[in-house]
C-alpha cells in the first residue's frame, strides 16, 4: 500500500468493543494506542515521514497482532470517473489503447501501488468495499485504469517518490450518483424521478458505495474524467461540478486538495445535441476563482465514431502536467493550452489575446479555420484567422462590426490551436464581450 507523505493518515477498522488496539510503525517506532468504541469501531492518525519505504505497521488487539508490510509512504491520488477513465489498458472490445502492449511489458516499479475500487452501489453511505492493493506488475497493469497508469508513471518519474492510485470509477454514469447527500439535495432542478434513478443513476448511489468508505484516507488530490452521460444538460454540469469538488474536499475534510479533470473529447455524439455546450461548460468551471483546480483539453485527439478514445497516454500526461505544477509547484512546465484573455475589436477586425501562451501559438502550419465571428445580430460567419505576434486576429467579409466569437464549437471537429508546448486550445463561444 501507499500511505501519504507528510500528512496524518488515518488507519481504521473494527474490533471487540472497548478492547485497547496498538498500532508500532516501523519508521519511527512510534507506538499508538487507543480504545474501540461501544462498538467496536476505532481510527488511529498515523504521522507519516517524507517520502520513502518500505516499512510495515504492527496493528495489536487482544493478543492478535496483525502486520502489514511493503507499505510505502509517497503521493496518493484518486482518480475517478466514468468510462474513459475506467478504461483499462487492455482496452475495450475492438477499441484498443495506443501502444498498451510494450507499456504493459515494461510496466514493473516498485514504487506504483495500484487499488481498484470494486462496482457498487447503495442508498445509504457504506463503510466497506471490495478491493486490495496491487503491486504495479504487467498482469496487474494491464486490468487498471490507462489514464491513471499514465498519471501515476509521470508523477512517480518527475518526483522519484512512490505513487498509490486509487480508482472508482464506472462507465454510463452521471455526475450526480457521485455527489454525497449532503450536497445533492443543494440542486433544485434535479427532478424526483431522477432520485429514484437506477443502475447507478440515482443521486449519491455511487459515492454511498464506491467513495464514502475511503472518505478520511488521507490523499494529495483527485483526478476526473466524466461528462459523457451528462452531455445533453451543460448547464446544469456547470454547477454541478463545482459542486462535486466543493463535496468531496467537505467530506476529506483536508483543505482544497488538488482537483484535476479532463474536458470530454469531440465525438460524433448525434442527435439531439452538441458536445461543444458541455465542453464550454467544463471551460466555464476552470475559470471560476476555486482554488487548487484545472482542466485538461483533448480538442486534438477526440475520435469521430469512438468515444472511447485510444490515446489515453496524452490524457494521462497532460492531468500529470497540472499536478507536477500546481501541486508540486515545479516550475518550467505548461499546463493548459492557450485560454483567450481578452477579444478588442477595432472595426472590422476582431483582435483574440491568450493566456498560457508565452512563446505565442501555433497551428502546425495548417490553416485557421474552425473561427466564427458575429456582430450585433448574433449571425455568425466564417472567419480568416492568422496567428500574429500577439494572438489570433479574424476577419469576416459580411461581419463590419464584430463583437462575438467561437471556436470549434462543433460535436464532433479536431482542434487547430495550440500553444508551442504543444497543449490545445479548448472550444469556446464568447458572446458580447
Amino acid at each position: 500500500m501507499v500511505l501519504q507523505r507528510n500528512s496524518n493518515a488515518a488507519l481504521w477498522g473494527k474490533a471487540d468493543a472497548k478492547t485497547e488496539v496498538s498500532i508500532i510503525t516501523s519508521w519511527d517506532d512510534r507506538k499508538y494506542i487507543k480504545e474501540s468504541d461501544k462498538n467496536g469501531n476505532w481510527k488511529i492518525e498515523l504521522a507519516t515521514p517524507n517520502a520513502g519505504g518500505p516499512y510495515s505497521i504492527s496493528i495489536k488487539n487482544q493478543g492478535v497482532t496483525i502486520k502489514l508490510k511493503d507499505v510505502l509512504i509517497g503521493e496518493v491520488w484518486v482518480c475517478a470517473g466514468q468510462s474513459n477513465m475506467a478504461m483499462a489498458m487492455k482496452g475495450l472490445k475492438n477499441q484498443p489503447i495506443l501502444g498498451a502492449n510494450r507499456e504493459v511489458a515494461v510496466s514493473t516499479n516498485e514504487n506504483i501501488r495500484l487499488f481498484n475500487i470494486g462496482n457498487d452501489i447503495s442508498d445509504a453511505p457504506l463503510s466497506d468495499f471490495k478491493g486490495q492493493w496491487k503491486e504495479c506488475v504487467p498482469q496487474h497493469v494491464v486490468q487498471f485504469s490507462a489514464v491513471a497508469y499514465y498519471y501515476g508513471k509521470l508523477l512517480n518519474e518527475a518526483l522519484d517518490i512512490p505513487v498509490g492510485l486509487i480508482t472508482t470509477c464506472r462507465g454510463g454514469t452521471k455526475i450526480e450518483p457521485w455527489i454525497s447527500g449532503n450536497t445533492i439535495n443543494e440542486f433544485e432542478f434535479i427532478a424526483k424521478n431522477e432520485k429514484e434513478g437506477w443502475y447507478g443513476r440515482k443521486p449519491s448511489s455511487l459515492y454511498n458505495a464506491m467513495v464514502h468508505p475511503m472518505v478520511g484516507y488521507s490523499i494529495s488530490g483527485v483526478i476526473w474524467y466524466q461528462g459523457e452521460s451528462n452531455m445533453q444538460k451543460p448547464n446544469q454540469y456547470e454547477q454541478l461540478l463545482p459542486g462535486l469538488i466543493r463535496d468531496w474536499r467537505a467530506e476529506w475534510g483536508i483543505g482544497d486538495f488538488g482537483f484535476y479533470y479532463v474536458q470530454i473529447a469531440p465525438f460524433n455524439y448525434g442527435e439531439p445535441g452538441n458536445s461543444a455546450f458541455i465542453r464550454d461548460a467544463m471551460r466555464k468551471v476552470s475559470l471560476q476563482k476555486i482554488p487548487n483546480i484545472g482542466m485538461v483539453s483533448l480538442m486534438d485527439i477526440g475520435e469521430q465514431n469512438n468515444i472511447h478514445i485510444a490515446d489515453k497516454k496524452t490524457v494521462g500526461e497532460r492531468l500529470a502536467f497540472l499536478a507536477l505544477n500546481k501541486t508540486y509547484g515545479l516550475s518550467g512546465i505548461e499546463y493548459s493550452g492557450p485560454v483567450l484573455r481578452e477579444m478588442v475589436a477595432e472595426g472590422k477586425l476582431l483582435k483574440l489575446y491568450f493566456d498560457h501562451a508565452e512563446n505565442g501559438l501555433t497551428s502546425y502550419g495548417k490553416p485557421l479555420t474552425q473561427f466564427e465571428i458575429a456582430g450585433k445580430n448574433k449571425r455568425y460567419f466564417r472567419a480568416k484567422a492568422i496567428i500574429t505576434r500577439e494572438g489570433v486576429l479574424l476577419q469576416a467579409d459580411r461581419v463590419e462590426e464584430p463583437v462575438s466569437v467561437r471556436y470549434a464549437f462543433e460535436d464532433f471537429v479536431v482542434g487547430e490551436l495550440f500553444n508551442t508546448q504543444g497543449l490545445p486550445a479548448s472550444s469556446f463561444w464568447i458572446e458580447n464581450q
